[in-house]
């Protein structure tokens, strides 16, 4: 029996090793490790794991092409749907998406369609293999990309491969989005990441850096500056805070500019990089997410000595992936779960000395399913600090649905569009990614781009909206 073979784990860094350097943690299937992964796979003829993936990898194929030894016909099998395999093997949640609904889960334990997947896509990178396969003829239509995260990026690659061009604006000075600015190297490189940029760019993609569109013109100037289509992926920049009294003390940051700092403005390279930011002996880190795991990770590594992760839920409702969990407690990173903190609490000069938080207990499920979070009485304590990292989620980035007239936005600031077609209000204008379902994850927002490509083709060959 092929599930008699069990899940193969991938080696790592070791714990004490690792959080003194920035180098990535997971070191990567061989070829034979991966080739014995794969044989757990049982092909089934009605594949469900394929319904766990918003971007309809064909999982069985590649898998089989990895079994088989034939490494790069995998890779240019993922390729046809997926246009970031490298990030997605890395940074997707694929025990809640497709090694969730794998039928070895079953018996034991799935596949590991995350790491093969990885695997394939090193193989390819590591031996420069890059296979550009570009469209037969040019089509009528220039489509303009604004921002370059995974929505856009996918978007752009789809566009490009159907024969369109394609033009991607970016308000950074790299590409990428939340991929450079919100994931650590040690999670994501960005070496990785620019690869598959550079592999679009050779697609005929035209990146433009350092174009703020909504300030330095807006969407109605793409169209009126010969642009067919636009597609919005500007996603998820603006954090939110807890409201608490404490929260403009110095030392106390957001996650989006405490990582912005430490990963795009590459402070982890001090004195190469000399980035002002805050390193703290002790850090309180506020959130359960990826986002909270990736900067009391990062804390450790800048140098501090204590890292507290406060959540207000249990460990079960924690949002962030297993393993992102499993590698912060192995690194350290103290966890006061069933905690919340209700005040920051600065000396004379207005910087940050402690937080004050209660304890938690779990009552009925909330609208999200989890259960609520409920104060116990008379608990109040304080942790010392001089370090707050807040990482409870981001808003819309609220620029272009400022700027763009006759736009339809929801009551949180989201731009209105189409499920399917991800078609907004305004005719010729499409939108997706973290900008439309608020914060979520990098496949969630490429399966968005993805649609919105096939949509763009559909309106520049009809024009009908």
């Amino acid at each position: 029996m092929k599930d008699k073979v069990p899940r193969q784990s991938m080696p790592e860094q070791p714990p004490a090793q690792r959080v003194r350097n920035y180098k990535e943690v997971p070191l990567g299937y061989s070829d034979e490790t991966a080739r014995l992964e794969a044989s757990r796979c049982l092909q089934c003829k009605r594949p469900t794991c394929v319904d766990g993936c918003p971007v309809r990898v064909d999982i069985p194929g590649f898998i089989k092409a990895i079994r088989d030894g034939d490494f790069l016909s995998s890779i240019h099998l993922i390729k046809t749907t997926n246009s970031l395999p490298a990030v997605c093997g890395r940074v997707c949640p694929q025990e809640e998406q497709c090694e969730k609904l794998c039928v070895l889960t079953k018996k034991g334990e799935s596949v590991a369609i995350g790491k093969l997947e990885r695997f394939a896509a090193d193989y390819e990178r590591e031996r420069e293999q890059l296979e550009i396969r570009a469209a037969a003829e040019m089509k009528e239509g220039r489509v303009a990309i604004v921002g370059s995260g995974p929505a856009g990026l996918t978007a752009a690659g789809e566009l490009a491969k159907m024969g369109y061009r394609v033009t991607v604006f970016e308000a950074f000075h790299n590409a990428g989005g939340v991929l450079v600015y919100g994931i650590p190297e040690f999670r994501l490189p960005k070496a990785i990441v620019q690869y598959e940029i550079d592999a679009l760019a050779k697609l005929g993609v035209e990146i433009v850096l350092n174009r703020v569109v909504g300030s330095a013109g807006t969407v109605n100037d793409l169209l009126s500056e010969g642009f067919d289509a636009v597609f919005i992926g500007t996603g998820a920049g603006l954090p939110l805070f807890l409201d608490i009294p404490g929260e403009n003390l110095q030392g106390v940051y957001s996650a989006n500019e405490y990582l912005t700092r430490a990963n795009l403005m590459k402070a982890y390279k001090f004195p190469e990089y000399d980035t002002p930011i805050a390193r703290g002996d002790s850090i309180a880190v506020v959130g359960g997410g990826n986002v909270a795991m990736d900067s009391a990770r990062m804390a450790l590594r800048l140098g501090s000595k204590k890292v507290h992760l406060i959540y207000r839920r249990s460990r079960a409702e924690m949002p962030a992936r297993v393993e992102e969990v499993h590698h912060a407690e192995e690194e350290g990173v103290l966890f006061q779960l069933l905690t919340n903190p209700v005040r920051f609490i600065g000396d004379e000069q207005g910087r940050l000395k402690a937080v004050e938080c209660v304890r938690m207990e779990l009552g009925e499920p909330d609208d999200s399913g989890r259960r609520r979070p409920v104060v116990v009485k008379g608990s109040e304590f304080t942790i010392d600090i001089d370090v707050a990292i807040v990482a409870i989620g981001n808003g819309p980035n609220p620029l272009i649905p400022r700027t763009t007239p006759g736009l339809a936005v929801s009551k949180w600031g989201n731009i209105v569009a189409d499920d399917e077609s991800m078609k907004t209000s305004r005719k010729g204008v499409f939108a997706g990614g973290d900008i439309v379902t608020g914060a979520a994850t990098v496949i969630l927002a490429m399966g968005a781009g993805r649609k919105a490509a096939m949509a763009i083709n559909t309106y520049l060959q009809t024009g009908e909206w």
